[in-house]
This record gives C-alpha cells, structure tokens and sequence, in this order.
C-alpha cells in the first residue's frame, strides 16, 4: 500500500480504493482489489464501445452507404474497411483509459498499454493492407491495359507492412528501439535471402512478365507441363492462378512463366479470327479423271460455274497449241475430280460468312500415306467465341463429307463391323 499513498495515483484509482475502504474492505487486499475493479472497469468500457461500434456505428454506416449511389463506398464495404477500423475503437480506448484507471508504477499500467500499443500496431496493419485491396479493386476496373504487375507489388507492399508493424510490435514488448532490432537483421540476410527465395523470384518474374506483356489476367494461356490450359485469373508473386475450361484451378509458380515456355492465346483474340486447320482424308483408290457426263453434272454447281469456265477454256487452249483434238486423249490436260473438289471448297470457304476473308484461307494436299490423301483445310473463323467457333467448322465438315460422293470420291476410314458385314452378305449372294 506504500506504493498507494504516494500522491501519485489517477484521481479514478482514488475514487475507487477510497470506495473499497468505505465498503470495509481489509487493506491486505485493498490494493488487489482496487486494481481488479479498475481493470476490469478498463475492459468492460472497451467491450462496451466495441459493442456499440460494432452494432449500432456500423450499422448505420452500412444504411449510409446502402442509399448511397457512389460505388467507392460500396467498394470500401466489399473490402471490410470500415469492420477493420472498428475493430480499433477497443484498442484506442485502453491506450486512453489506462493512465486514468491503472497507477503509472504498477506493472500492470506497463502492460496494457504495451500491448494495446503491439494489437494498434497490426490493425492499422490490416487497415493499410485492405485499402491497399480497395486501390486494387479501382485499378482492375478502370484500367485498359493490366500488364502492370499490381497484384504482386501489393502483395510485397502488403509483405513490408507487416514486416514493420512486426518490428515495431517486438519493440514495444521488449522495450527497445526498432532500430536496435533493425540493426540485428544485418546477420539474418543469408537466412532470409533463403527463406524468401521464392518471393525475391517470383518478384523478378512478374516484372519482367509485366515489362515485356507476356501475361496479363484474362489470358488464355496453354501450360501443358502444369496441366493449365484457360484464364490467367490472378497473377501473385509466388504463384498464377488458370481457371481452366473444366473450372478447374491450376496454380503455377510465376517463375515457370519466363524459365519455361507457354502458349499466350491473347493475340488470336485481338486479331479477330480464329484458326481451323483440319483435314479430310480422300481414298486413293476414288481419284480419277472427269468425263464429259461428270462435267455435264459439275455445271449444276453454282460455286464451280467460275472455275469450270477457266478450266475448260485452259484445256481447250491447251489442246489446241499442242494439236490434241480428244480431249479424252492420254496425252490431253484433263480435270480430276480431286483438283474439282479441291476447287469447290476453295470456293465455299470464301463465300461463307462465317470465314474470315481477310486472313489466310487454302485447300492443301500433304503427302499421302496408309490412311489416304490428306487434303488439308487452312482458314480462320470470324466469331471467336469456343462454342461458336467449333459449331462453325462442325457445319463446315459436315457439308464436305455429305457433298464429297457428288464428286466421286470417298473419305477414307478403317474398315468396321459393318463393312465386314456388307462384305459377308455380298459373298453369301454371289454364293
């Protein structure tokens, strides 16, 4: 009680210990006593205005922004700004109540106020780094062009935050200056050069992934090494998220995006086609030579009306410069039902109006093996869009295959259950 009578203690404490002695309470556990209530006094008004900030400050914060018609508060809402900066009121109060309520000179004064000052610490932390989300937010909706590699330099902002709301923590509950602490993470550099490794590569790689525009969220990126194949959603600085087709998440360390390679879709989409490349296999054994009745039958063709004009007029020509009256003659330039069909899709692919006209679009023959003659379809699609795009070569190849007997020829395939069937039956009539 010595330490009581000294003349040195809060005018509240006073009130209160002059309280206890008129409720009779012995001085072996006046001092005791006097200290519980004060605390406890202490704590209850801090749970109180938490409460009430919580319930009713809050509240009526959130109707404010509910009537409000500017997004920026709705954003601030989204990212608990204002859940976070309540979360400081119970802080602030025992940072001002506890040189009024706690003596000075008792350890219990020393460590409420070095720990509310240790808990101020990282909930400022938490407010700087979930505005640090609301700047984030603005920027991924407001920016064309998101090379910037923000998602990352938050994350290390947000890293440098904690890192000195820690430092400045230690220092409170030790009693020391940070510097005193800083000077001590001289010797640390190798441990936490190794410890960080990732982060310092990571860091790296998503400037120079940002510098030289290799990824940028919304990609469709292809990794075939890390099973990713969709949408960049998040590019951190450890790790890239894919959102695949499947709707699955691939994460993919950011460093495998410059040590590896990977295929970027993202200049397909900007040049407004997207490529077919597929191929149909003809028969060997169905390519030949066109006789006059095939002619006669081509001519109903609208699309070959051009080229059978051409063709016809080079092979008269032709014959005529090098004396050949039959042009059923070994020796005479004749069409080929290959080259005609050829020459039809040629045409239909340019008069589709879902082929893109200003990009490169062919009909070409690629060697031919066991399986046929590929003849292979080079073109773009004009609508981009997945679903579209393979609905657009279905209908396409669907034609082909259907108008390929008109021609005389036949698309090759293996021999199935049912052709072996075909082939007994024949054998059992001829029999």
């Amino acid at each position: 009680m010595q330490e009581l009578q000294n003349g040195h203690e809060p005018v509240f404490f006073s009130t209160i210990v002059n309280w206890l002695k008129n409720q009779a309470v012995d001085e072996q556990y006046l001092h005791i006593l006097s200290l519980l209530v004060s605390t406890s006094v202490l704590l209850l008004v801090a749970l109180f205005a938490h409460y009430i900030t919580k319930q009713y400050i809050l509240a009526l914060v959130h109707k404010a922004i509910d009537r409000s018609e500017n997004k920026l508060d709705d954003i601030l809402v989204e990212h608990n700004i204002f859940n976070r900066l309540s979360s400081v009121t119970p802080t602030l109060v025992i940072l001002v109540l506890t040189p009024i309520l706690v003596p000075e000179q008792h350890v219990l004064h020393h460590l409420l106020l070095t720990v509310a000052k240790a808990s101020l610490c990282f909930q400022i932390a938490r407010v700087v780094s979930a505005t640090l989300g609301v700047f984030k937010n603005i920027y991924g909706a407001t920016a064309q062009e998101k090379y910037i590699p923000l998602n990352s330099t938050l994350q290390i902002v947000k890293l440098a935050i904690y890192i000195v709301a820690t430092i400045l923590a230690i220092s409170y509950l030790v009693d020391k200056s940070p510097i005193y602490l800083l000077s001590g993470l001289g010797a640390l550099t190798a441990v936490l050069l190794l410890v960080f490794q990732d982060t310092i590569k990571g860091l790296v790689a998503s400037i120079q992934i940002s510098a030289n525009r290799m990824v940028a969220p919304g990609d469709w990126i292809e990794l075939p090494k890390y099973g990713a194949d969709g949408d960049v959603i998040e590019i951190g600085i450890n790790t890239v998220k894919v959102r695949n087709f499947d709707k699955t998440i691939t994460t993919i360390p950011t460093y495998a995006l410059i040590s590896g390679s990977f295929k970027n879709w993202r200049d397909m989409y900007s040049s407004g086609g997207r490529r077919i490349k597929r191929s149909i296999r003809v028969d060997l054994a169905s390519i030949r030579f066109y006789g006059a009745e095939d002619l006669e039958k081509l001519a109903k063709f609208r699309l070959l009306k051009p080229y059978l004009a051409t063709k016809q007029a080079e092979i008269h020509a032709w014959c005529q410069q090098h004396n050949i009256a039959d042009t059923t003659d070994v020796n005479a330039r004749q069409l080929t039902n290959l080259g005609t069909f050829r020459a039809y899709i040629e045409a239909y692919l340019k008069s589709h109006n879902k082929v893109h006209q200003a990009m490169t679009c062919m009909v070409r023959q690629l060697p031919a093996d066991a399986t046929g003659l590929p003849l292979e379809l080079y073109f773009f699609s004009n609508d981009q869009d997945w679903i579209n795009y393979e609905g657009i070569q279905a209908d396409i190849f669907d034609h082909l295959y259907a108008i390929a007997p008109h021609f005389g020829l036949r698309i090759f395939q293996h021999p199935s259950g049912y052709d072996w069937q075909q082939n007994h039956r024949q054998g059992d009539d001829a029999s």
